[in-house]
């Protein structure tokens, strides 16, 4: 695989404005939404409009609701009943400004996807396009003193659930495994030759610098999928050709403690973009469009 192949411009405006109206209210309140442009890029790229697009850690559904607009079919499969149905919810919304396209939402755990998602689509989804959960210590929003009323900045939004099974809550290891898990489950929905764009960047832990995309290249590696390309979804904005960061607080204030004592930390202003590809075999066998011919029906519980 090469080192980079390209650099995605995906942050042109921030990620509020990039969501607009298309998104329902209480969705801003899940912790890791994926930036849409990075969605709707991947989408473009790798994919014909009537294609199928899967997101099997779909969380409130940006993957899906950019996927509708572009007129691509679209699954996901969420493990949180009320990320879920804000993600139906955002499906709904699409159809009613005009997405012509179907989605539908399954609620259960990715480790189990083939299980959560119907047969007839096994072996015909196109694109896989999804990321792994970070945990609390990269996501959140902050409330100053003058918003909340409270002293010193509060720290909200930044729990998936309180679930402790839910895979943003457990260690590196056990959640590799689980994305390789996933991965697996994924390669089986893909058609032959079919693409899955995973989205992910590191972090820091106590100030260690975690390379998470190289293990969930390996990940994927393990999963029976294979490398293609490595690109860089910017999260940053391009002004007069320099990049223009939009770091969260925790970003800013990590940074800034960890100048004070020395060490010369930078933003991080980008994801890395891993795609890989399911082996190339003999053709489908039936074609999406025959399997797609009615409309998707959202299910949403347990």
């Amino acid at each position: 695989m090469r080192n980079l192949d390209s650099v995605w411009n995906t942050a042109p405006t921030s990620a509020p404005a990039q969501r607009a109206d298309r998104y329902v209210p209480g969705s801003a309140a899940h912790p890791a939404k994926m930036l849409p442009q990075i969605a709707r890029h991947a989408i473009v790229t790798y994919t014909q409009p009537g294609d199928l697009v899967l997101d099997p850690m779909c969380g409130i559904g940006t993957t899906l609701v950019e996927a509708v607009h572009l007129g691509r079919h679209a699954l996901g499969t969420e493990y949180e009943p009320q990320w879920a149905d804000l993600a139906e919810r955002n499906l709904r919304r699409a159809d009613a400004q005009g997405a012509t396209a179907s989605g539908a939402v399954y609620c259960g755990d990715a480790r189990q996807l083939t299980t959560l998602v119907p047969a007839a689509f096994h072996g015909l989804v196109d694109l896989v396009v999804t990321s792994p959960p970070y945990g609390a210590s990269v996501h959140g929003q902050v409330r100053s003193t003058r918003e909340s009323g409270e002293r010193g900045v509060v720290k909200r939004h930044y729990r998936y659930s309180h679930d402790p099974n839910n895979l943003a809550h457990v260690g590196l290891e056990t959640l590799l495994q689980a994305f390789t898990d996933i991965l697996t489950q994924c390669r089986h929905l893909l058609r032959p030759g079919g693409t899955a764009v995973i989205t992910t960047r590191p972090w820091r832990t106590r100030g260690e610098l975690i390379d998470l995309p190289s293990a969930v290249q390996a990940a994927a590696e393990n999963a029976g999928l294979i490398p293609a390309e490595r690109n860089i979804a910017l999260l940053a904005g391009i002004r007069d050709g320099q990049l223009i960061p939009r770091p969260s607080f925790f970003q800013m204030k990590n940074i800034r403690d960890a100048r004070r004592t020395g060490t010369p930390l930078a933003v991080i202003a980008h994801e890395d973009a891993l795609i890989a590809r399911r082996q190339t075999a003999p053709s489908r066998t039936e074609p999406a469009e025959r399997v797609l011919r009615e409309p998707l029906v959202t299910e949403v519980g347990r």
